[in-house]
């Protein structure tokens, strides 16, 4: 991931910001040691925006497509309150171990229930209504699991999609990952479903409350 800010600029908003708790530096440090692409990982910046806005929303239940390593997981669990829950779907089996590790360390993991799995067929199989809802999966999808997701999302509810402005690619885009998040961004923009913000947070992120 290219940043789009200037890293002088993101420190001083770092230092600026609410500090990063011990685990979660735990968390960070062994995804950058044992994964292959640790970037995919969001930042505190990132984590800290996620947990603030479950708090605002004052979310309940929570939807993830994409877990990683359970950094993302666990801030949003942080923010729930104690009877919240948050479903989260990836189908790496090793990263997961490391996002549980993590999690039975945290008196906030038992919030979280991991379904290993592909996304879209654990989608199907999910009937309940949802007050938030994640997305930072395989980009070629995203466009998918909007419309596997939002339709599970209660009226005034939140969908967040990360990684939508892909290192800038957007501008230019070459591959069917660039071509998969310039189409989803526009259609999101022109659903009339929901009111849409896309805030250049990290590597982009979009923000959209479901009229």
């Amino acid at each position: 991931m290219i940043p789009l800010v200037n890293k002088k600029l993101e420190d001083y908003a770092l230092a600026h910001s609410a500090s990063e708790s011990r685990l979660l530096k735990d968390l960070a440090r062994e995804t950058y040691a044992k994964t292959e692409i640790p970037q995919m990982q969001v930042g505190h910046l990132e984590g800290s925006f996620l947990r603030m806005i479950v708090k605002i929303a004052r979310a309940k239940t929570i939807l993830e497509i994409g877990t990683f390593t359970g950094y993302s997981a666990l801030c949003m669990a942080e923010g729930l309150s104690e009877d919240g829950k948050i479903i989260t779907c990836d189908i790496n089996p090793e990263t997961s171990i490391i996002a549980q590790k993590y999690w039975a360390k945290s008196p906030h993991g038992k919030k979280i229930r991991l379904c290993l799995g592909p996304a879209v067929e654990t989608l199907k199989k999910i009937h309940e209504t949802m007050d938030m809802v994640f997305i930072d999966a395989d980009k070629e999808n995203y466009l998918r699991y909007w419309e596997l997701c939002l339709p599970k999302v209660r009226r005034g509810g939140i969908l967040l999609a990360d990684n939508v402005l892909w290192s800038g690619r957007v501008l230019n885009p070459k591959s069917d990952s660039d071509h998969a998040i310039v189409k989803f961004n526009r259609h999101v923009m022109k659903d009339k479903r929901v009111e849409v913000l896309m805030l250049p947070l990290r590597d982009g992120i979009t923000l959209a409350y479901k009229r």
